[in-house]
Protein backbone atom coordinates (compact mmCIF):
# COMPACT_ATOMS: atom_id res chain seq x y z
CA UNK A 1 0.00 0.00 0.00
CA UNK A 2 1.67 3.39 -0.71
CA UNK A 3 2.16 5.93 1.55
CA UNK A 4 -0.80 7.98 0.04
CA UNK A 5 -3.29 5.60 0.46
CA UNK A 6 -2.83 4.49 3.88
CA UNK A 7 -2.60 8.17 5.14
CA UNK A 8 -6.07 8.54 3.26
CA UNK A 9 -7.38 5.56 4.53
CA UNK A 10 -6.41 6.56 8.29
CA UNK A 11 -8.25 9.77 7.49
CA UNK A 12 -11.47 8.09 6.58
CA UNK A 13 -11.16 6.27 9.89
CA UNK A 14 -10.72 8.79 11.88
CA UNK A 15 -13.35 10.72 10.33
CA UNK A 16 -16.04 7.77 10.79
CA UNK A 17 -15.12 8.05 14.58
CA UNK A 18 -15.08 11.73 14.93
CA UNK A 19 -18.58 12.11 13.24
CA UNK A 20 -21.47 12.69 16.07
CA UNK A 21 -23.19 10.44 16.82
CA UNK A 22 -27.00 10.99 14.71
CA UNK A 23 -30.13 11.17 17.11
CA UNK A 24 -32.11 7.51 16.99
CA UNK A 25 -35.56 8.69 16.46
CA UNK A 26 -38.39 6.17 18.38
CA UNK A 27 -42.18 5.95 19.09
CA UNK A 28 -43.38 5.46 22.21
CA UNK A 29 -46.81 4.06 22.66
CA UNK A 30 -48.41 4.62 26.42
CA UNK A 31 -51.70 2.37 26.35
CA UNK A 32 -52.88 4.09 29.94
CA UNK A 33 -53.05 7.21 28.18
CA UNK A 34 -53.90 6.55 24.98
CA UNK A 35 -50.85 8.82 23.39
CA UNK A 36 -47.91 8.15 21.24
CA UNK A 37 -44.89 10.56 21.88
CA UNK A 38 -42.71 10.92 19.20
CA UNK A 39 -39.08 11.12 19.32
CA UNK A 40 -35.36 11.72 17.74
CA UNK A 41 -33.05 11.66 20.46
CA UNK A 42 -33.89 13.39 23.51
CA UNK A 43 -36.01 15.85 21.84
CA UNK A 44 -39.71 15.45 21.60
CA UNK A 45 -40.92 16.23 18.26
CA UNK A 46 -44.84 15.27 18.45
CA UNK A 47 -47.79 13.99 20.24
CA UNK A 48 -50.29 12.30 19.00
CA UNK A 49 -54.14 10.73 20.49
CA UNK A 50 -54.51 7.01 19.29
CA UNK A 51 -57.42 4.21 19.37
CA UNK A 52 -56.51 1.24 20.45
CA UNK A 53 -57.53 -2.08 20.99
CA UNK A 54 -60.42 -3.03 23.29
CA UNK A 55 -60.64 -4.64 26.77
CA UNK A 56 -60.82 -8.40 24.80
CA UNK A 57 -58.29 -7.43 22.37
CA UNK A 58 -56.17 -5.17 24.21
CA UNK A 59 -53.33 -3.78 22.07
CA UNK A 60 -50.08 -5.67 23.30
CA UNK A 61 -46.90 -4.32 24.83
CA UNK A 62 -43.47 -4.95 24.32
CA UNK A 63 -40.67 -3.51 22.20
CA UNK A 64 -40.99 -3.91 18.70
CA UNK A 65 -39.71 -1.59 15.34
CA UNK A 66 -41.22 -0.31 11.98
CA UNK A 67 -41.27 -3.71 9.90
CA UNK A 68 -42.99 -2.40 6.56
CA UNK A 69 -44.91 0.90 5.32
CA UNK A 70 -47.47 1.36 3.06
CA UNK A 71 -49.77 3.77 1.28
CA UNK A 72 -53.46 3.46 0.20
CA UNK A 73 -53.34 -0.26 1.93
CA UNK A 74 -56.50 -2.69 1.24
CA UNK A 75 -58.45 -4.06 3.98
CA UNK A 76 -58.85 -7.78 4.46
CA UNK A 77 -61.56 -8.78 7.27
CA UNK A 78 -59.40 -11.08 9.53
CA UNK A 79 -62.43 -12.92 10.29
CA UNK A 80 -63.12 -13.43 6.35
CA UNK A 81 -59.70 -13.38 4.74
CA UNK A 82 -61.77 -13.47 1.03
CA UNK A 83 -63.37 -9.88 1.93
CA UNK A 84 -61.36 -7.47 1.30
CA UNK A 85 -61.57 -3.31 1.30
CA UNK A 86 -59.64 -1.62 -1.49
CA UNK A 87 -58.03 1.81 -0.12
CA UNK A 88 -60.99 4.90 0.17
CA UNK A 89 -63.08 6.49 2.10
CA UNK A 90 -64.98 2.97 3.34
CA UNK A 91 -61.02 1.73 4.04
CA UNK A 92 -60.54 1.14 7.87
CA UNK A 93 -57.15 1.72 7.88
CA UNK A 94 -57.46 4.98 5.99
CA UNK A 95 -54.28 5.93 3.66
CA UNK A 96 -51.29 4.72 5.53
CA UNK A 97 -50.22 1.52 7.39
CA UNK A 98 -46.95 0.73 9.15
CA UNK A 99 -46.71 -2.73 10.38
CA UNK A 100 -44.73 -3.19 13.56
CA UNK A 101 -45.43 -7.11 14.43
CA UNK A 102 -47.59 -9.34 12.20
CA UNK A 103 -51.04 -8.12 12.02
CA UNK A 104 -50.79 -5.61 14.43
CA UNK A 105 -49.88 -1.98 12.78
CA UNK A 106 -49.78 2.00 13.09
CA UNK A 107 -52.90 3.40 10.87
CA UNK A 108 -55.03 5.91 9.69
CA UNK A 109 -58.64 5.79 10.16
CA UNK A 110 -62.33 6.17 8.50
CA UNK A 111 -63.64 6.91 11.73
CA UNK A 112 -62.12 9.90 13.64
CA UNK A 113 -64.10 9.55 16.45
CA UNK A 114 -63.07 6.87 18.13
CA UNK A 115 -59.42 8.33 18.77
CA UNK A 116 -59.16 8.39 22.17
CA UNK A 117 -60.69 4.87 23.14
CA UNK A 118 -60.34 1.45 23.20
CA UNK A 119 -62.17 0.10 19.93
CA UNK A 120 -59.87 -1.96 17.72
CA UNK A 121 -58.97 -5.19 17.70
CA UNK A 122 -55.24 -4.71 18.78
CA UNK A 123 -53.88 -2.21 15.72
CA UNK A 124 -53.00 1.39 16.83
CA UNK A 125 -55.19 3.75 15.14
CA UNK A 126 -54.48 7.88 14.06
CA UNK A 127 -56.18 10.83 12.91
CA UNK A 128 -55.21 10.86 9.14
CA UNK A 129 -53.38 13.89 9.11
CA UNK A 130 -51.41 12.44 11.79
CA UNK A 131 -50.56 9.42 10.84
CA UNK A 132 -49.25 11.17 7.15
CA UNK A 133 -47.11 13.06 9.18
CA UNK A 134 -45.57 10.25 10.80
CA UNK A 135 -45.20 8.04 7.82
CA UNK A 136 -43.38 10.49 5.97
CA UNK A 137 -40.71 11.23 8.95
CA UNK A 138 -40.14 7.32 10.25
CA UNK A 139 -38.21 4.83 8.63
CA UNK A 140 -38.52 0.83 8.27
CA UNK A 141 -36.51 0.14 11.23
CA UNK A 142 -37.80 3.13 13.84
CA UNK A 143 -37.98 1.84 17.47
CA UNK A 144 -41.41 1.17 18.63
CA UNK A 145 -42.07 0.98 22.41
CA UNK A 146 -45.61 -0.44 23.62
CA UNK A 147 -45.90 0.36 27.61
CA UNK A 148 -49.18 0.61 30.07
CA UNK A 149 -48.51 2.77 32.71
CA UNK A 150 -51.28 5.10 34.56
CA UNK A 151 -48.24 7.27 36.37
CA UNK A 152 -46.27 9.93 33.95
CA UNK A 153 -43.98 12.00 35.58
CA UNK A 154 -42.16 14.04 33.08
CA UNK A 155 -40.63 17.70 32.94
CA UNK A 156 -42.52 20.38 31.22
CA UNK A 157 -40.33 23.16 28.88
CA UNK A 158 -39.79 25.37 31.26
CA UNK A 159 -38.48 22.91 33.87
CA UNK A 160 -41.40 22.37 35.91
CA UNK A 161 -41.98 18.42 37.22
CA UNK A 162 -45.43 17.39 36.27
CA UNK A 163 -46.95 13.54 36.57
CA UNK A 164 -50.31 12.44 35.43
CA UNK A 165 -52.85 9.77 36.45
CA UNK A 166 -54.43 8.08 33.82
CA UNK A 167 -57.59 5.52 34.51
CA UNK A 168 -57.09 1.94 34.29
CA UNK A 169 -58.70 1.06 31.14
CA UNK A 170 -57.61 -2.81 30.73
CA UNK A 171 -58.10 -3.20 34.80
CA UNK A 172 -54.93 -4.61 34.76
CA UNK A 173 -53.06 -1.84 37.27
CA UNK A 174 -53.71 -0.71 40.69
CA UNK A 175 -52.20 1.84 42.19
CA UNK A 176 -51.14 2.71 45.78
CA UNK A 177 -49.71 6.12 47.22
CA UNK A 178 -46.68 3.98 47.86
CA UNK A 179 -46.29 3.58 44.00
CA UNK A 180 -46.70 7.23 43.01
CA UNK A 181 -44.29 8.23 45.44
CA UNK A 182 -41.83 6.01 43.92
CA UNK A 183 -42.30 7.41 40.07
CA UNK A 184 -41.65 11.00 41.68
CA UNK A 185 -39.23 10.58 44.10
CA UNK A 186 -36.27 10.19 41.59
CA UNK A 187 -37.27 13.78 40.21
CA UNK A 188 -36.45 15.42 43.78
CA UNK A 189 -39.74 17.47 44.06
CA UNK A 190 -41.66 14.40 46.30
CA UNK A 191 -41.83 16.44 49.91
CA UNK A 192 -43.63 18.93 47.59
CA UNK A 193 -46.74 16.47 46.99
CA UNK A 194 -48.46 15.27 50.43
CA UNK A 195 -49.86 11.90 50.89
CA UNK A 196 -53.51 13.03 50.53
CA UNK A 197 -52.62 15.13 47.48
CA UNK A 198 -51.59 12.05 45.81
CA UNK A 199 -54.13 9.67 47.14
CA UNK A 200 -56.93 12.65 45.69
CA UNK A 201 -54.80 12.07 42.11
CA UNK A 202 -55.14 8.64 42.15
CA UNK A 203 -59.40 8.65 42.98
CA UNK A 204 -59.44 11.15 39.80
CA UNK A 205 -57.33 8.98 37.47
CA UNK A 206 -58.74 11.94 35.07
CA UNK A 207 -55.38 11.72 33.48
CA UNK A 208 -55.13 15.90 34.01
CA UNK A 209 -51.58 17.74 34.65
CA UNK A 210 -50.90 18.53 38.05
CA UNK A 211 -47.11 20.77 38.44
CA UNK A 212 -44.99 20.30 41.40
CA UNK A 213 -42.20 22.53 41.42
CA UNK A 214 -38.77 23.09 39.44
CA UNK A 215 -35.74 21.09 40.87
CA UNK A 216 -32.30 22.29 40.43
CA UNK A 217 -29.10 20.32 41.75
CA UNK A 218 -26.97 22.17 44.51
CA UNK A 219 -23.15 22.53 44.99
CA UNK A 220 -21.32 23.32 47.86
CA UNK A 221 -17.56 24.33 47.48
CA UNK A 222 -17.76 21.84 44.30
CA UNK A 223 -19.18 19.41 45.87
CA UNK A 224 -22.86 18.22 44.87
CA UNK A 225 -25.48 17.73 47.46
CA UNK A 226 -26.59 13.60 47.86
CA UNK A 227 -29.96 11.82 48.65
CA UNK A 228 -28.07 9.42 51.01
CA UNK A 229 -25.15 9.76 53.85
CA UNK A 230 -23.16 6.83 54.72
CA UNK A 231 -25.52 5.39 56.49
CA UNK A 232 -27.89 5.10 53.73
CA UNK A 233 -30.01 7.82 54.88
CA UNK A 234 -32.20 9.22 52.26
CA UNK A 235 -32.65 13.15 52.06
CA UNK A 236 -34.16 15.46 49.19
CA UNK A 237 -31.04 16.65 47.95
CA UNK A 238 -32.46 19.11 45.39
CA UNK A 239 -33.09 22.85 45.57
CA UNK A 240 -37.34 23.17 44.54
CA UNK A 241 -38.47 26.29 42.80
CA UNK A 242 -42.53 26.56 43.93
CA UNK A 243 -44.91 29.64 43.93
CA UNK A 244 -42.02 32.00 43.37
CA UNK A 245 -40.25 30.73 46.64
CA UNK A 246 -36.99 28.62 46.31
CA UNK A 247 -36.34 25.85 48.79
CA UNK A 248 -32.98 24.72 50.15
CA UNK A 249 -32.44 21.14 51.62
CA UNK A 250 -30.77 22.31 54.62
CA UNK A 251 -29.45 18.93 55.35
CA UNK A 252 -27.34 17.54 52.70
CA UNK A 253 -26.06 21.09 52.53
CA UNK A 254 -24.91 21.00 56.47
CA UNK A 255 -23.42 17.34 56.07
CA UNK A 256 -20.69 18.97 53.18
CA UNK A 257 -20.04 21.99 55.63
CA UNK A 258 -19.71 19.41 58.53
CA UNK A 259 -22.28 22.03 60.80
CA UNK A 260 -24.14 21.45 62.94
CA UNK A 261 -27.71 22.71 63.24
CA UNK A 262 -30.25 23.51 66.36
CA UNK A 263 -34.31 23.06 64.83
CA UNK A 264 -36.67 24.85 66.74
CA UNK A 265 -39.76 23.02 65.74
CA UNK A 266 -42.15 25.42 67.65
CA UNK A 267 -40.75 28.52 66.17
CA UNK A 268 -40.41 26.47 62.67
CA UNK A 269 -36.36 28.17 62.79
CA UNK A 270 -32.90 26.82 62.65
CA UNK A 271 -29.85 28.13 63.83
CA UNK A 272 -26.35 27.20 63.43
CA UNK A 273 -23.23 28.89 64.56
CA UNK A 274 -23.70 31.70 61.95
CA UNK A 275 -27.03 32.67 62.48
CA UNK A 276 -31.02 31.70 63.24
CA UNK A 277 -33.47 31.44 60.06
CA UNK A 278 -37.23 30.13 59.60
CA UNK A 279 -37.02 26.99 58.03
CA UNK A 280 -39.93 24.81 56.66
CA UNK A 281 -40.71 21.21 57.31
CA UNK A 282 -41.99 18.98 54.20
CA UNK A 283 -42.35 15.39 54.79
CA UNK A 284 -40.22 15.37 58.08
CA UNK A 285 -37.04 17.03 56.17
CA UNK A 286 -35.84 20.51 55.85
CA UNK A 287 -35.57 23.50 53.90
CA UNK A 288 -35.29 27.16 54.17
CA UNK A 289 -35.23 30.11 51.64
CA UNK A 290 -32.44 30.32 49.11
CA UNK A 291 -32.11 34.51 50.22
CA UNK A 292 -31.41 33.03 54.17
CA UNK A 293 -29.23 30.21 52.97
CA UNK A 294 -26.05 32.66 53.25
CA UNK A 295 -26.75 33.69 56.61
CA UNK A 296 -27.73 29.88 58.07
CA UNK A 297 -24.50 28.49 56.29
CA UNK A 298 -22.26 31.43 55.61
CA UNK A 299 -21.76 31.02 51.64
CA UNK A 300 -22.50 33.13 48.83
CA UNK A 301 -23.39 32.29 45.30
CA UNK A 302 -27.41 31.39 43.58
CA UNK A 303 -28.59 30.05 40.47
CA UNK A 304 -26.06 29.89 37.87
CA UNK A 305 -26.22 28.70 33.78
CA UNK A 306 -23.26 26.63 32.90
CA UNK A 307 -22.39 26.17 28.94
CA UNK A 308 -24.39 23.38 28.19
CA UNK A 309 -27.36 25.48 29.66
CA UNK A 310 -27.86 23.31 32.77
CA UNK A 311 -28.80 25.70 35.45
CA UNK A 312 -27.71 24.73 39.01
CA UNK A 313 -27.61 26.40 42.12
CA UNK A 314 -23.75 26.82 43.29
CA UNK A 315 -22.17 28.36 46.74
CA UNK A 316 -19.29 28.36 48.30
CA UNK A 317 -18.21 29.02 51.90
CA UNK A 318 -17.23 32.40 53.08
CA UNK A 319 -14.42 32.95 55.05
CA UNK A 320 -15.50 32.37 58.84
CA UNK A 321 -16.49 36.17 60.57
CA UNK A 322 -14.52 36.86 63.91
CA UNK A 323 -14.82 39.26 66.66
CA UNK A 324 -11.99 41.79 67.06
CA UNK A 325 -10.86 41.57 70.32
CA UNK A 326 -8.88 44.32 72.64
CA UNK A 327 -5.88 44.40 74.23
CA UNK A 328 -6.30 43.04 77.63
CA UNK A 329 -5.90 45.67 80.09
CA UNK A 330 -3.44 45.26 83.23
CA UNK A 331 -5.27 43.61 86.32
CA UNK A 332 -6.46 45.23 89.59
CA UNK A 333 -7.67 44.11 92.78
CA UNK A 334 -10.00 46.84 92.62
CA UNK A 335 -13.88 45.60 91.64
CA UNK A 336 -14.72 47.31 88.72
CA UNK A 337 -17.27 50.20 89.22
CA UNK A 338 -19.73 51.49 86.79
CA UNK A 339 -19.15 55.42 85.81
CA UNK A 340 -22.71 56.84 85.06
CA UNK A 341 -22.54 58.33 81.60
CA UNK A 342 -22.01 62.21 82.50
CA UNK A 343 -24.29 63.30 79.18
CA UNK A 344 -27.14 61.44 80.62
CA UNK A 345 -27.28 61.50 84.16
CA UNK A 346 -25.08 64.71 85.11
CA UNK A 347 -27.09 67.67 85.20
CA UNK A 348 -24.69 69.86 83.87
CA UNK A 349 -23.70 69.38 80.16
CA UNK A 350 -20.58 71.84 79.63
CA UNK A 351 -17.47 71.41 82.46
CA UNK A 352 -17.21 75.17 81.88
CA UNK A 353 -20.90 75.36 83.52
CA UNK A 354 -20.20 73.21 86.68
CA UNK A 355 -19.54 74.86 89.70
CA UNK A 356 -16.37 74.11 91.05
CA UNK A 357 -15.91 72.29 94.44
CA UNK A 358 -14.81 74.32 97.25
CA UNK A 359 -10.92 74.14 97.88
CA UNK A 360 -9.81 73.53 101.84
CA UNK A 361 -6.75 74.93 102.74
CA UNK A 362 -3.76 72.19 103.30
CA UNK A 363 -3.50 72.09 106.84
CA UNK A 364 0.19 72.43 108.09
CA UNK A 365 0.97 69.17 110.67
CA UNK A 366 -1.68 67.38 110.59
CA UNK A 367 -0.71 64.89 112.46
CA UNK A 368 -1.34 60.91 110.42
CA UNK A 369 -2.97 58.22 111.90
CA UNK A 370 -0.68 55.86 113.25
CA UNK A 371 -0.18 51.91 110.89
CA UNK A 372 -0.58 49.11 113.27
CA UNK A 373 2.39 46.56 112.61
CA UNK A 374 1.38 43.52 111.97
CA UNK A 375 3.91 39.81 113.04
CA UNK A 376 5.53 38.84 110.03
CA UNK A 377 4.07 35.20 110.13
CA UNK A 378 0.53 37.06 110.48
CA UNK A 379 -0.93 37.13 106.79
CA UNK A 380 -2.09 40.15 105.84
CA UNK A 381 -5.76 40.94 105.01
CA UNK A 382 -7.09 40.99 101.43
CA UNK A 383 -7.58 44.84 100.32
CA UNK A 384 -10.51 45.90 98.51
CA UNK A 385 -12.63 42.83 98.46
CA UNK A 386 -15.91 42.62 96.49
CA UNK A 387 -18.75 42.24 98.87
CA UNK A 388 -21.04 39.43 98.16
CA UNK A 389 -23.75 40.95 96.52
CA UNK A 390 -20.71 41.91 93.95
CA UNK A 391 -19.94 38.35 93.41
CA UNK A 392 -23.05 37.67 92.29
CA UNK A 393 -23.99 40.27 89.95
CA UNK A 394 -20.59 39.67 88.38
CA UNK A 395 -21.20 35.75 87.98
CA UNK A 396 -22.62 34.28 84.87
CA UNK A 397 -26.43 33.99 84.57
CA UNK A 398 -27.51 30.37 82.42
CA UNK A 399 -30.26 31.72 79.70
CA UNK A 400 -32.52 28.80 79.58
CA UNK A 401 -33.38 28.28 75.47
CA UNK A 402 -36.35 26.57 74.07
CA UNK A 403 -36.60 23.22 73.24
CA UNK A 404 -34.11 22.60 70.94
CA UNK A 405 -33.50 19.59 68.58
CA UNK A 406 -30.08 18.84 66.79
CA UNK A 407 -30.64 18.37 63.10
Amino acid sequence: MSALKFFTAIICILTIFAAPAQAQKKILINSASRLMLFYDGDTKLAVYHLGLGKVETPTPTGYYKINSKEINPPWIDPNDPEYEVPSGPDNPLGYRWMEFSGNYGIHGTNRPESIGGYVSNGCIRMNERDVEELFDAVEVGTPVEITYNRVVVEKSPDGDVVYYIYPDGYGMQDLTVADVTKWLEPFGVLAFESDYDISQKIEASDGEPTYIGKPFNVEINGQLTQPTDANNTRFFAKAVIRDGITYMPVVPIAKILRLKLEWNKSESSLKSRYGKVVCYEKKNQLYCNADDAPILFNMEGGLQTDKDGTKIFRFKSLPAVTTPTTPDKPKTDKPKVDIPNREVDAPFKNKADEPKPEEKPPTVDEPKPEEKSLPADEPKPAENLPDDESIKKSMPTEELKPEEANV
